[in-house]
């Protein structure tokens, strides 16, 4: 017998438990289906852990730095038991309060399983069989493991299993030298594995600029990271104990022995296992979920959220989804997927905060343009905390006067970023920022100087 309730959401990541929320407190019967961790990618394995380790990485990487600042912390030693415990510790305190938020709900239900579609609107969780005319897809990702020779058949680490690692590898090799792999290999270099990025494509980061590339490049690489882009044709075996793994790099074989290798080459949504043509659900070829821009699906009644939608990679965007979801729904206020802006982080330290357009993308738009750069060198504040590596820049439609993009690879570049962005939602001028006088001496206050030397680009 079927049991019925008005939604049912399948998946208790980021967007789950605040729509389920918002659901129960309009009066709605509704249930969560949850059928591993609560809190998804980002409170288990994501961005709560990783973080966390790498404000690990950071104070060992300042502890050893402590000379330039006038004093000595000695003979730093990781104890990596000790940092997965501090992680550990951290993910409980947030998976916890996910579930004694959802505990704590009115008219939701938690269910624990895995959820299948058997028919439209219908969903089975082991022997029950569930019921709405609401139903709310938010089942997240995976880690892609990559196509080549001998990749399933040697033991790997993926950004998930990462999180079980309680000693420090004596040789991590990484392949994929995109935004997770490059965080990976700057905080396990600062734990002190010997560290080597394999990426197949001449080009770090495709979607960033060459100057930016080039720049996050250099910082690994003075601490230590070994990177080969381009490495083409590669293929992994077992050598000893440990890995072994072969490519072609500039027309040549070249190797690279390590102790364990960390696959980080993308994600796969989890949709693989859902019965989306039992439900009458289009996806594309590689699994995600076609919705339209309030997130609901071909499936009359059906919304996906969060990754496994394709219309963004991120914690941020999922709870934007949940947010657009909710307003349509309950608000009267027809939010939409494409009024966001695209905005992101690439967490190395110092970080990389990156709104809008890129260079290329603002060229390709046709539009006159203005730009502007400077180094994080000018900048007082980064100098008085020893960081002056990187840079900050941004572009301008010259007619309009609009802000298009920035990037921000440098001191509290993460943070730093969203003054821009917020201008641009409102969809203001540059100048309102160029003529705003800002806190001496701050990172921030460079913001403005940077924008009164826009130059024809």
């Amino acid at each position: 017998m079927s049991e019925r309730f008005d939604a049912v959401i399948v998946g208790a990541g980021q967007a789950g438990p605040a729509l389920a929320a918002r659901l129960g407190a309009a009066g709605m019967k509704t249930a969560i289906v949850e059928r591993k961790l609560l809190g998804g990618t980002c409170v288990n394995v994501g961005c709560i852990p990783t973080k966390t380790l790498v404000g690990s990485a950071r104070a060992i990487h300042m502890a050893r730095r402590g000379a330039e600042y006038g004093f000595s912390a000695g003979d730093v030693r990781v104890d990596m038991r000790a940092v997965k415990a501090r992680k550990d510790g951290v993910v409980r305190q947030s998976s916890d309060g996910v579930a004694a938020w959802i505990d704590g709900m009115k008219n939701v239900t938690l269910i624990r399983g895995q959820a299948r579609f058997s028919a439209p609107r219908t969903l089975r969780v082991g022997e029950r069989t569930l019921e709405a005319d609401r139903i709310f897809l938010n089942v997240g990702g995976r880690a892609v493991v990559p196509d080549m020779p001998g990749a399933k058949e040697v033991p790997f680490l993926t950004n998930s299993s990462m999180m079980e690692v309680d000693a420090v590898p004596r040789h991590l090799v990484i392949v994929g030298g995109s935004y997770i792999g490059l965080e990976f290999a700057q905080m396990y270099r600062r734990f002190g594995a010997e560290v080597t990025v394999l990426e197949k494509f001449p080009k770090l980061l495709p979607r960033e600029d060459e100057d930016v590339v080039a720049e996050i490049r250099a910082i690994l690489e003075r601490e230590g990271v070994r990177i080969h882009a381009g490495a083409d044709r590669m293929s992994i075996a077992r050598r000893g104990g440990g890995i072994l793994l072969e490519f072609e790099s500039g027309g040549q074989r070249a190797q690279v022995e390590g102790s364990h290798v960390l696959y980080a080459v993308g994600r796969a949504p989890n949709t693989h296992d859902l019965g989306l043509r039992e439900a009458g659900i289009e996806a594309d070829a590689r699994g995600f979920i076609k919705v339209d821009d309030q997130c609901r699906t071909s499936a009359e009644g059906v919304w996906a959220l969060g990754d496994a939608n394709g219309r963004g990679a991120f914690t941020h965007t999922s709870w934007n989804d949940y947010e657009i979801v909710a307003a349509n729904l309950l608000d009267g206020d027809p939010r939409r997927v494409s009024d966001r802006i695209a905005c992101y982080a690439l967490f190395i330290d110092p970080p990389l905060g990156r709104v809008g357009m890129n260079e290329a993308e603002a060229k390709a738009s046709g539009r006159k343009l203005l730009a502007a750069k400077m180094p994080m060198a000018r900048v007082g504040r980064a100098r008085e905390m020893g960081e002056t590596q990187g840079f900050m820049k941004a572009v301008v439609d010259a007619d309009s006067k609009e802000l298009l993009g920035a990037a921000i690879l440098g001191l509290n570049g993460d943070e730093i970023v969203h003054s821009l962005l917020d201008v641009m939602y409102a969809k203001q001028p540059y100048t309102t920022i160029s003529r705003a006088v800002h806190i001496h001496p701050t990172v921030t206050e460079l913001v403005p100087t940077l924008l009164q030397g826009l130059k024809p680009l």
